[in-house]
């Protein structure tokens, strides 16, 4: 498992770094092929902050856990992760077709942070650039769910491969819409 350590507002020993890579590293039981851990070490008011973003294949995990103790708050991502990798494995496995998780999928996520200029009112603050997949919309509402979004892109099997959104809507349930 490859690992990315960032730091906000934080200073992180190397102690903490190898406990959190220790307790991660279990995780990777889970997959068959080589994942990326990103996690972020954050303080805010006595509190500390531990997210965790694994990225298998295109499927991304996301979790984050504040406690009063930095190590606590590792050890209760690390358990909620695996609880999200369980039932979110099992259900595509069961749910939508076998080998789901097993597509060799490598996406290219890349984040643009530099200023925009001012067009009229609006200011674009950042730019995501990522590769939209062919896949079902329940495997678009799973992937929106796990990352905590309120909408997903991607290009929809059941039709073409049109591109399709997926979206939260106020009631609870789940929107589609779709290109012609």
């Amino acid at each position: 498992m490859k690992f990315k350590f960032i730091d906000k507002r934080v200073i992180v020993t190397d102690e903490l770094r190898e406990y959190a890579e220790r307790k991660i590293g279990k995780l990777d039981r889970f997959f068959k092929s080589e994942s990326e851990a990103s996690i972020t070490f954050a303080a805010e008011r006595g509190r500390y902050i531990a997210e965790i973003t694994l990225n298998n294949n295109g499927m991304f995990y996301r979790v984050t856990d504040t406690t009063n103790d930095m190590y606590a708050s590792i050890d209760s991502a690390v358990a909620a992760i695996e609880r999200q990798i369980r039932k979110n494995k099992t259900r595509l496995e069961k749910r939508l077709r076998a080998g789901s998780l097993d597509r060799d999928r490598t996406p290219a996520v890349s984040h643009d942070d530099a200023d925009i200029e001012d067009t009229q009112e609006f200011k674009i603050v950042r730019t995501k650039r990522f590769p939209i997949k062919p896949m079902t919309p329940e495997e678009a509402v799973l992937q929106m769910n796990l990352l905590e979004h309120e909408f997903f892109v991607f290009k929809n099997q059941n039709s073409n491969d049109v591109f399709s959104i997926v979206y939260k809507r106020k009631q609870g349930d789940y929107g589609l819409i779709e290109t012609d």
